[in-house]
């Protein structure tokens, strides 16, 4: 089958929910993406934060393979081996005490609302309030899009449940206001991926967290894209010195396939009982396999390297003429082209070998972790060239 007839098939029977850029992959090896042309690309994106070790990392489909030769799956009313180990190593990299695994950020933002909102009625039956923040991405079910706060993305799928409220990030004051005694959690995003690369103040985030424990609210960070070695901690609340009460995670915990969940502190550990929620996919076998294969192989030292590669591109993309209003924290970039849309500068990166991403007004890089300088370099190469012309 041709390229041609794939994007036939591709138009007449899925749903067009995403505007396609042109591009059929084929296959990937590290950060290299192959089309059905045989064109190699580099590629910036990891699959929008999932591939962080790159595309079939040999340790990680090896260890899928090798369960998927024993269980595939049989569902969370019986035991199986991963996925107690997986969450034991996840404990232990974060201090947190237990972890629900479900699919995906959504899901996991949603079993973390709902956890919160099953704390907050169970002292105060008013106490059911989610704040969150202006330009925040948590998910597209309609409860966690509710919590995003995007009104661009809100129309035409109201009504919405109640109880969310916004204030504008980094801005101390505009949370006291928001949060009372009605408040049962907040929840942020260390930088702001969808919403356009923001990164929070780090004073900022300490202030929302004494706020939270000052009113009894529960603080909950949503790790689904900065988590997992993306900003070169483990989770981006690490820069912070904070300890949250929850802490979701997704994309690049399943190094490619879908696993999401939510890591709970002591003080909520055991919010949840049996009934209050479930999956029936989460903790598959196969994928929690892959997991710890992907946690296996996220040393101190990978960490240090994604800190550093993520700086010298930031560093290197400020000095190129055109590109303005870089940040970002890690691997995790965003930046603006002088005179170029985001979705045009991308497209045409793309005809020359360079897979990106958007974020609003911005261009958005998610590099895989382990993608090295060379790479790198010839992106860089291409986008200045690109930024250059008008």
């Amino acid at each position: 089958m041709n390229r041609d007839k794939i994007k036939e098939l591709d138009s007449e029977y899925i749903v067009h929910t995403y505007g396609r850029a042109d591009l059929v992959a084929e296959s990937g090896s590290g950060a290299h993406i192959t089309d059905m042309d045989g064109k190699e690309l580099i590629d910036l994106t990891s699959g929008i934060g999932v591939c962080s070790l790159g595309y079939c990392n040999e340790q990680w489909v090896s260890a899928v393979k090798e369960q998927l030769d024993k269980l595939q799956h049989i569902s969370n009313l019986y035991y199986t081996q991963p996925a107690p180990k997986l969450a034991e190593k996840l404990c232990e990299r974060t201090g947190m005490k237990k972890v629900f695994f479900g699919n995906s950020g959504a899901e996991a933002n949603e079993c973390a609302i709902k956890s919160a909102r099953k704390y907050g009625s169970s002292k105060n039956e008013k106490k059911t309030d989610i704040v969150s923040l202006i330009d925040s991405f948590h998910g597209r079910t309609l409860q966690t899009l509710t919590a995003t706060g995007q009104d661009d993305m809100h129309k035409y799928f109201g009504p919405f449940p109640e109880g969310f409220k916004y204030v504008p990030a980094n801005d101390v004051a505009a949370m006291e206001a928001a949060v009372d005694e009605n408040t049962c959690g907040v929840i942020v995003e260390i930088v702001q991926g969808e919403g356009g690369v923001n990164v929070l103040d780090k004073e900022y985030v300490k202030a929302v967290s004494e706020i939270c424990e000052k009113n009894d609210a529960l603080l909950i960070i949503d790790e689904v894209q900065t988590g997992i070695g993306r900003t070169g901690k483990f989770f981006a609340y690490q820069h912070c010195g904070i300890e949250p009460d929850m802490v979701t995670f997704a994309k690049g915990i399943g190094g490619g396939l879908p696993l999401g969940g939510v890591l709970f502190s002591e003080k909520t550990m055991d919010i949840l009982q049996p009934g209050d929620h479930g999956t029936t996919f989460g903790a598959n076998p196969v994928i929690c396999a892959g997991a710890l294969s992907v946690l296996d192989q996220m040393t101190d030292e990978l960490l240090d390297e994604a800190a550093a590669k993520g700086a010298y591109i930031m560093e290197k993309l400020a000095a190129m003429d055109g590109v303005t209003d870089v940040s970002g924290l890690g691997m995790m970039i965003g930046f603006k082209v002088d005179g170029q849309k985001p979705g045009d500068f991308v497209a045409a990166l793309l005809k020359k070998g360079v897979i990106a991403l958007t974020a609003h007004d911005k261009v958005r890089l998610l590099p895989p972790l382990v993608i090295g300088y060379d790479d790198i370099d010839k992106a860089l190469d291409i986008i200045a060239q690109t930024a250059s012309e008008k």
